[in-house]
């Protein structure tokens, strides 16, 4: 890749992320929104849910997890946002917030040089984020939330990325040269970012650890959690390549055995599907 270009996208970049506000090219007001009301302690579901009750996509979507399987094994199905906060959780919200403004994006008039990958992008991001619910549950033990936040967010310096490498025709027309580029730095860029935007430093953390290969310990950890997803979805649906990693899938072996995550797979199966319907991948 020109050197020049590359300097030139990161330099923009670091000038955005060095302000006191990310111009990150989205719908990223309700987002905000709500991850400030949920920095307040005395928030409670009615208020939440009038907040997002203004937007109808949001609305929607916090519907459709709450009734999805995952979060309905009773099948009783709600019709309202303030039942449906309850039945989440607000946390959950959070992880919603950003896969409305993420679509939106993708759904952007400066996106659509991009739209094959971008879409591919998002259907690995939704995949990864139900993987990260359903391992963070039933094999570390963590918060099913948190991690299925990390899984929304993880690649979203990818995004960020693609919507900068959209003014560039070199990088339109070179997909060689653009990968290099998303590969490269995808992953610090999204730590950056989301330190910019105020994300928990655990979050943080397992973002700029995602695409790191690590031995894991008896103890999982949000990183641990966000990188076994990300391996298990690069070998059914990534967004940088049409033939399965076999490194991956050896890797995947030395943490978690065959039988084992055969296992885990197929028990989620069903909560992935409907997750990540929810999502709206």
């Amino acid at each position: 890749m020109s050197s020049q270009i590359t300097f030139k996208i990161l330099e923009d970049i670091a000038r955005d992320l060095s302000g006191d506000e990310v111009s990150f090219p989205t719908f990223l007001d309700v987002t905000f929104r709500v991850r400030t009301a949920l920095k307040n302690p005395n928030l409670n579901a009615e208020q939440l849910a009038r907040l997002i009750g203004v937007e109808p996509l949001m609305s929607a979507k916090i519907i459709r997890m709450a009734n999805s399987v995952a979060m309905n094994p009773s099948g009783r199905v709600v019709a309202d946002v303030r039942t449906a906060i309850v039945r989440v959780g607000m946390e959950a919200v959070r992880t919603v917030s950003f896969a409305v403004a993420m679509e939106q994006l993708i759904q952007s008039r400066q996106m659509q040089v991009f739209a094959d990958l971008s879409r591919r992008l998002w259907e690995h991001t939704a995949h990864v984020a139900a993987l990260c619910r359903v391992l963070a549950t039933k094999w570390a033990r963590i918060n099913g939330d948190e991690a299925m936040f990390a899984g929304m967010v993880h690649d979203i310096g990818a995004f960020y990325l693609l919507s900068r490498a959209a003014h560039f025709p070199e990088l339109v027309n070179n997909r060689e040269d653009l990968f290099s580029l998303l590969i490269g730095w995808h992953d610090n860029i999204g730590h950056a970012l989301l330190s910019a935007l105020g994300q928990p430093e655990a979050v943080l953390i397992a973002v700029q650890e995602h695409e790191q290969d690590r031995e894991i310990g008896a103890e999982k950890t949000l990183s641990d959690v966000l990188y076994v997803a990300n391996k298990i979805a690069n070998t059914v649906a990534s967004w940088h390549s049409d033939t399965v990693d076999e490194g991956d899938k050896a890797r995947l072996l030395g943490i978690i055995d065959a039988d084992s995550m055969k296992t885990i797979i197929e028990a989620s199966g069903e909560d992935v599907v409907s997750l990540k319907h929810a999502l709206g991948a």
